[in-house]
């Protein structure tokens, strides 16, 4: 399996974010000097993935098109399709059914932001197994608000709960998915939950039980930030700041992962940041295009969520 396809799920209401998600999508909230969606949006780039679907209610839509345009510009290609209401994370494999064709794909969901090093390393490892479906775990202090993975002591993955009351582990899964070409013929036969929905725990659990889901557990040099309630939102976009200012590194910057995967050249990185004015994010972008042969990039770095 080789993943060329990507999944950006940008919909849903926004609940725990009203009233600033009234007028305006979740993942196009600020995180400290970019779009919510950038972040996850670099996650799927720097797997390699270029040819991405972005699911968002109808009234969002337009919104998310004149940010991102056909993707030409970062050397990729969207197509958009609409999640008329919020059914479920596993709902994303009914709307992009057609378009996905039974091929693998990769589903990033757009309020998740992921940083770590060697984050491409994980990410293209992950799109390159041949079979099944990989996961990405992380421990949390509240792991009730997410699915939960249970392992065994020598680590293998033995259950998948989705928002348990009394959870058994503190390893949440984050919200990033890797699946071969069966995850469309899994997701129609999904039955929806208690509370109504395709439930993408479910669509983990046929894998886990057919033995063939693979689980990364990130380390404590990794960070995961679910920026879905206002805490939440400026924590991540602290966490963001403090990386570039103090670190000097991009963080969840789709120009620069464009760059780095050779998706653009250097003229066109030049035409992004001239195109971003006088910001500081175009000024780091031209000094990139400018002095790129030699540096140290941080984009194995950076990835997101929103």
């Amino acid at each position: 399996m080789s993943i060329v396809k990507g999944i950006l799920l940008a919909g849903g209401s926004g609940t725990r974010l009203h009233p600033m998600t009234l007028a305006a999508s979740k993942q196009l909230l600020p995180v400290y000097d970019k779009p919510m969606v950038y972040y996850p949006l670099s996650t799927l780039m720097l797997a390699g993935i270029r040819d991405i679907l972005l699911i968002s209610t109808p009234q969002d839509l337009p919104q998310f098109r004149r940010l991102l345009g056909s993707g030409e510009r970062l050397g990729i290609r969207f197509t958009y399709a609409e999640q008329p209401r919020p059914d479920g994370i596993a709902q994303a494999f009914h709307i992009g059914a057609e378009w996905l064709n039974g091929e693998p794909v990769a589903l990033a969901l757009g309020d998740n932001l992921v940083h770590a090093d060697h984050l491409s390393t994980l990410l293209r490892r992950a799109a390159a197994r041949d079979d099944g479906a990989t996961i990405f775990a992380y421990q949390v202090r509240d792991p009730e608000r997410y699915g939960v993975i249970s392992f065994t002591e020598d680590g293998r993955a033995t259950d998948i709960v989705e928002k348990p009351p009394a959870p058994r582990s503190n390893w949440a899964v984050t919200g990033l998915y890797f699946y071969d070409g069966r995850v469309g013929e899994y997701a129609r036969n999904l039955k929806p939950s208690a509370r109504g929905e395709l439930e993408i725990t479910d669509l983990n659990r046929i894998y886990l039980e057919a033995g063939r889901l693979h689980v990364e557990r990130l380390s404590r040099g990794c960070a995961w930030l679910d920026a879905g309630t206002p805490d939440s939102l400026i924590q991540a976009a602290t966490f963001v700041q403090t990386i570039q200012t103090r670190a000097g590194m991009l963080v969840g910057c789709p120009e620069e992962v464009a760059f780095r995967m050779g998706f653009i050249h250097a003229v066109q990185l030049r035409a992004e940041a001239r195109r971003l004015g006088k910001t500081e994010l175009g000024r780091v972008l031209a000094e990139l295009a400018d002095s790129a042969p030699g540096l140290t990039l941080a984009s194995d770095r950076s990835v997101a969520q929103a």
